[in-house]
């Protein structure tokens, strides 16, 4: 049986003889060489174990979903809310885990030592059935740079074309003085270094849900607008990551790298507000702009407006078609989030992604009045029809779903 290393929990005061000093377990200088550097390896096998059997129950929680009716839309956002992961850490184990259920070997190799997380993160991209053993054992206990130089030989790139890009003189972390000005001369484009006060969490601006946080310095990251490689893992396009970061109360600086022809749409939106902003400070144009597309957004998802028109005696023959107003009323009426509610009294965070949920099912006649409807995010909606309708039933809708794009994408 292996050794384990088990840490003295000490009690509370009163239960310790008097007299005695409490033991500080992270208080290590009294250890004699030999048994600071047992106790090591002992640890570090263990934390292997451990992590194994995390990602397994990570991946078999994901599966059977039970992220939802603890009140969260995904697997990302429970391990960072309910197991108190850091967005990175989760984006990387949930990742992982996914990977591990569909190749099972790798959990055994990651108990043992032969594989570490970041190999995990590393290879997912490239395995399938048919190479995963192989490339499972040309990766055991290699280093991070011999893998990536491994999978460079097996999964070659084209080479980078030459060029030289200017770059600034010196790198300066307060707002520039005139944030408003670009140099026009710039062969490449710009990043935009700004402030803004938005109406909410800086780290959702990105979203990315949650948005999300790169796994490897490939950058391949879940959640937040994943898509799907070959072998299904889900994973974030790769490219150089958006900052937004708080300054100071109510400010935040952003940076973007954007494209040529964004760059010349902010110059003509900058010209043709120099009437209103004379300095075109690009906090102020942005600021215009995200009003601008969170109005005509708004009008589209739910038919938000000033001036609402009286309802139409036309009634619908499609029986899930909900009228602009029943939408109006529900989405203000909610504060645009997902009403989800867990046993415990935690609401669903999530405001991306909602859907119009009839309380009813529509399929058992469920009407669409604003007493009936509500909002509810993706995998909330789907808890509660499998709550209706019977988990196997949701799963094989799922899944023809799941086909019948497969099918649409490859014609």
């Amino acid at each position: 049986m292996p050794e384990t290393v088990v840490l003295e929990k000490q009690g509370p005061p009163a239960s310790r003889p008097r007299g005695r000093t409490p033991v500080n377990p992270y208080s290590l200088s009294h250890l004699a060489n030999p048994v600071l550097l047992r106790g090591l390896a002992m640890l570090a096998a263990h934390d292997r174990r451990t992590t194994a059997l995390l990602l397994a129950h990570i991946a078999e929680a994901d599966e059977r979903r039970l992220f939802a009716p603890a009140g969260y839309s995904s697997m990302y956002a429970y391990c960072m809310g309910e197991l108190l992961f850091s967005d990175d850490a989760a984006g990387k184990r949930v990742y992982a885990a996914r990977t591990a259920r569909q190749f099972p070997a790798i959990l055994e190799l990651v108990a043992d030592g032969r594989l570490h997380l970041t190999a995990v993160l590393l290879l997912a991209p490239f395995l399938t059935d048919e190479n995963a053993s192989e490339l499972l054992a040309l990766a055991s206990r290699k280093s991070k740079t011999k893998i990536e130089l491994m999978l460079a030989q097996r999964f070659p790139k084209p080479d980078v074309p030459s060029q030289i890009e200017p770059l600034p003189a010196r790198i300066n972390p307060a707002p520039p003085a005139s944030p408003s000005l670009l140099d026009a001369s710039a062969a490449s484009p710009p990043c935009i270094d700004a402030t803004a006060t938005p109406d909410h969490d800086s780290a959702a601006a990105p979203a990315f849900p949650a948005t999300p946080p790169p796994p490897t310095s490939q950058n391949h990251s879940i959640e937040h607008a994943p898509e799907r490689v070959p072998n299904g893992v889900f994973v974030k396009p790769s490219g150089p990551a958006a900052r937004v970061a708080p300054l100071s109360p109510n400010r935040f600086s952003i940076q973007f790298t954007m494209r040529q022809e964004t760059h010349d749409k902010l110059r003509h939106a900058q010209a043709l507000l120099r009437h209103q902003i004379p300095s075109g400070e690009l906090a102020e144009v942005f600021d215009r702009a995200l009003d601008a597309l969170i109005e005509r957004l708004e009008k589209r998802k739910f038919a938000a407006t000033s001036r609402p028109r009286p309802r139409r005696d036309h009634v619908s023959v499609d029986p899930r078609h909900i009228p602009a107003d029943v939408k109006r009323e529900v989405w203000e009426r909610d504060g645009g989030q997902c009403t989800y509610i867990s046993d415990s009294g935690r609401r669903c965070e999530e405001r991306g992604l909602l859907e119009f949920d009839h309380m009813d099912p529509v399929a058992l006649g469920g009407q669409a009045s604003a007493e009936r409807i509500r909002l509810r995010c993706h995998a909330h909606n789907q808890l509660e029809a499998e709550l209706v309708f019977g988990t196997k039933f949701m799963a094989r809708k799922r899944e023809e779903a799941r086909q019948r794009k497969s099918a649409n994408g490859a014609a």
